[in-house]
């Protein structure tokens, strides 16, 4: 009589079926929250400066004050997630952002919607750190396909976000933009639910202190060709965010912006299979290219006016490659050059300083739209010189000679 004896898993098998299910969990996550984000902030800027009535430095100001914020709360929250835990850290994130969200859509004037920006900044600096440590906690074998699914899902909803959002403003004017902002808070709710769905991690090492927490930091600024990377990379930030402020202040119509906000994500989504290929995005000319790519997006948007849709394609579809070769180029490097388990510090200061230039950079641009024409030109050029500049400065990058990070993740 025979006999099949139920032989266990190996530790390997285990450990690839749970880093499957941390990575198809989080790519979930991933869609439902930039689907809900992108849908509002492509119709963000319209309902603030038409709608509303704001001027265009008070819009900046309320964009400012999210992006600015959210990236300078990223020294302390990315190590306050490794005390708690991604999954922990995740959960706040989206409670957070369905906060910010349902706030905004409630907003009646200056005050409440700074209110807002807070709340998402808040949430947006616990999402960020949680969701990357998620994956960087699975094996390396997995490691680099799961953070390239992350990103090109991020684009996916890039895509699917603003057509949406359209549909939603326009089934009920005048109210279209509170149903939007209750959509968007309903899908980052789905996404905390997504994260308490994943599976607690037994406790590792103990957790840091706060003066080691500190100490990091500093041995990140000690690093300095890592600092004059961080410095150089500041405008990516900037100039993958403000096409979609400047195309509505540009004074295209609603439809125009739509669809150059979805030929910009399509490309950024083609173009992760050729940068997360062979770590191609670890070598200086893919990070440089994209750089030029951006430079020139803002010089064909310094000479639009509203009404010329060629010329905004070819601007989305620069903008798309920018920003499909710089993101991972910048994740790569850094993950590349950062010390055995501190990536999380080296993300902080590299974050901290997108943020810092992206929050001043839409405080001048505001008050250079609102001077007209003119002023709006001078901006679209500003930022294509300050991609240049970044191309000439990050050619060599931070040094080699590092072991790539890894960081492990705790429910």
């Amino acid at each position: 009589m025979n006999s099949t004896a139920l032989v266990p898993a190996s530790p390997e098998v285990e450990d690839d079926r749970s880093a499957r299910r941390v990575i198809v969990t989080v790519v979930a996550i991933q869609f439902a929250s930039c689907l809900g984000f992108f849908a509002v902030m492509a119709h963000l800027v319209a309902y603030l400066r038409y709608d509303l009535g704001l001027l265009a430095s008070t819009v900046g100001l309320v964009l400012g004050v999210r992006v600015g914020l959210q990236f300078a709360l990223l020294l302390p929250i990315g190590a306050a997630t490794d005390l708690i835990g991604a999954r922990r850290a995740g959960v706040i994130a989206c409670v957070l952002r369905a906060l910010g969200f349902a706030s905004l859509g409630a907003a009646d004037g200056v005050g409440t919607l700074l209110c807002a920006a807070v709340l998402l900044a808040a949430g947006g600096a616990f999402y960020n750190p949680a969701a990357q440590s998620l994956l960087a906690g699975v094996g390396p074998a997995r490691r680099s396909g799961g953070f390239a699914a992350y990103v090109a899902t991020q684009h996916v909803a890039t895509v699917a976000g603003p057509p949406a959002g359209l549909v939603l403003v326009s089934v009920a004017p005048g109210s279209g933009f509170a149903l939007l902002t209750g959509a968007a808070a309903a899908m980052w709710a789905v996404a905390g639910c997504l994260f308490l769905l994943l599976p607690r991690r037994g406790r590792g090492p103990a957790p840091a202190r706060q003066g080691a927490v500190l100490s990091g930091v500093r041995a990140v600024l000690r690093d300095r060709s890592f600092l004059l990377f961080a410095v150089m990379t500041a405008p990516t930030t900037l100039l993958a965010n403000h096409i979609m402020t400047a195309v509505p202040l540009l004074g295209f119509p609603a439809g125009a912006a739509t669809l150059c906000f979805c030929v910009l994500a399509a490309v950024a989504a083609a173009a992760q299979p050729f940068v997360a290929a062979g770590q191609r995005g670890r070598r200086p000319w893919v990070l440089r290219t994209g750089l030029l790519c951006a430079a020139a997006a803002f010089f064909v948007l310094a000479r639009l006016d509203g009404t010329q849709l060629g010329p905004l394609m070819l601007a989305a579809v620069l903008n798309g490659v920018a920003n499909g070769l710089i993101q991972p180029a910048i994740f790569q490097r850094a993950a590349h050059h950062a010390p055995q388990g501190s990536f999380g510090s080296y993300y902080g200061v590299l974050a901290f300083c997108a943020g810092m230039f992206s929050f001043a950079g839409d405080l001048v641009i505001g008050r250079l739209f609102d001077l007209g024409p003119a002023g709006a030109t001078t901006a679209m050029f500003g930022l294509g010189a300050s991609a240049l500049i970044a191309a000439i400065g990050t050619g060599a990058g931070p040094g080699p000679g590092r072991r790539p990070a890894t960081m492990s993740s705790t429910g």
